[in-house]
């Protein structure tokens, strides 16, 4: 089939699987153009491992039995073409289609997920090929490109509304997984993990599922630390060591705008970005502004001097010199630096990740001139 994105998904490996389902897959394939069939995992390109096969006669009858690694997302491969399927422990299913076009003449019986998948595979398989008959249209004729545009953008909400209505009626289903796939986190979560968790309690036992399991866990802690961080929130507080030995907290600048500033002395961008923040702290610190510097050194030598040297004024300078492993950036999900926070007299999360320029506007607004 013409499925090679979701196909794609099927290359993962099962030797750490000790687990072996017996199956059972049947049925008629018609004008096929070959003499055999196979149980199998597509591993991508013209790549297949074959698990167990059989002959094909010449009406394209066939009867395979044998066993898979474990309760899976696999394929039905004749020559270089195939069929997706779910197979579970003793699956019994049966196959009938038209081997000249089976992307649109395919039964599957006895196993309604599967049946379901190769609906779901079809829907997106024709908006790619409108998509891509539509891009190849625009091109030998430009002058028609703001019309194709419009029709595919009403063309794109169809297929979105038919994704939408597929989803829905196929609640803890198997044959959701490509559209999991299709899901990007970041765009929309709650759709990301409505799917994810639908899969989880639809296929606990598949290793493509576990799989799932473990990226939905990251992606909430993703959120989580996100969400600590967003507008409004009170900022996280902390005690850290300063460059005399002793300590501060954040919350010690409880009543002042508070800019939390992630840096190091290795940090070329962060250097760079010295000069025009200290400019700003000399304008506005009468105003009630202030920085806290955390540094991700861990040569406290070279944290001094990088200090002394960009005239970084401000006295709130703390680090534990922990490098990558900083408690505090940690705390922050922190991930590249320079890394920042701009916080109001009450603790809470202005803005974050504010380069000079953006923190002068901001400043600006806060203060007035």
């Amino acid at each position: 089939m013409k499925f090679a994105t979701f196909l794609l998904l099927l290359g993962i490996t099962f030797g750490s699987f000790a687990q072996v389902t017996p199956v059972k897959v049947s049925g008629m394939i018609f004008q096929t153009g070959e003499d055999s069939i196979f149980v199998s995992q597509y591993m991508g390109g013209t790549e297949y491992t074959d698990y167990f096969g059989g002959p094909l006669d010449e009406q394209g009858n066939f009867e395979l039995e044998g066993n898979v690694p474990a309760p899976n997302y696999y394929v039905i491969r004749f020559g270089k073409r195939h069929v997706p399927i779910i197979l579970r422990n003793e699956s019994n299913i049966k196959l009938y289609g038209d081997g000249r076009n089976v992307d649109q003449y395919l039964n599957i019986v006895n196993s309604d997920e599967s049946h379901d998948l190769i609906e779901y595979l079809r829907l997106t398989s024709s908006w790619q090929q409108k998509s891509a008959e539509a891009g190849q249209l625009m091109s030998q004729n430009p002058q028609l490109a703001d019309s194709i545009r419009r029709a595919m953008s009403a063309e794109y909400n169809v297929f979105q509304s038919q994704r939408q209505n597929f989803i829905a009626r196929h609640s803890n289903s198997a044959a959701l997984y490509p559209a999991f796939r299709e899901t990007d986190p970041k765009q929309d979560f709650a759709t990301y993990k409505s799917l994810a968790s639908q899969l989880i309690k639809a296929f606990p036992e598949s290793p493509m599922i576990q799989q799932v399991s473990v990226e939905l866990n990251e992606q909430i802690k993703q959120q989580e630390a996100n969400n600590i961080l967003a507008p409004g929130k009170e900022a996280p507080d902390f005690e850290e060591t300063k460059v005399d030995g002793s300590t501060m907290k954040l919350s010690d600048l409880r009543g002042q705008v508070v800019l939390l500033d992630f840096w190091a002395s290795w940090c070329g961008p962060c250097r760079r970005e010295n000069p025009a923040v200290v400019k700003l702290y000399e304008k506005y610190k009468d105003d009630g502004f202030t920085i806290m510097s955390v540094s991700l050194d861990k040569d406290k030598n070279a944290w001094i001097a990088a200090i002394e040297k960009d005239n970084l004024s401000w006295p709130n300078h703390v680090s534990d010199l922990g490098f990558w492993s900083s408690k505090v950036p940690k705390m922050y999900n922190v991930r590249g630096i320079p890394f920042t926070v701009l916080i109001d007299e009450e603790g809470k999360i202005i803005k974050t990740k504010l380069r000079a320029h953006q923190l002068e506007v901001e400043l600006k607004r806060i203060f007035g001139h």
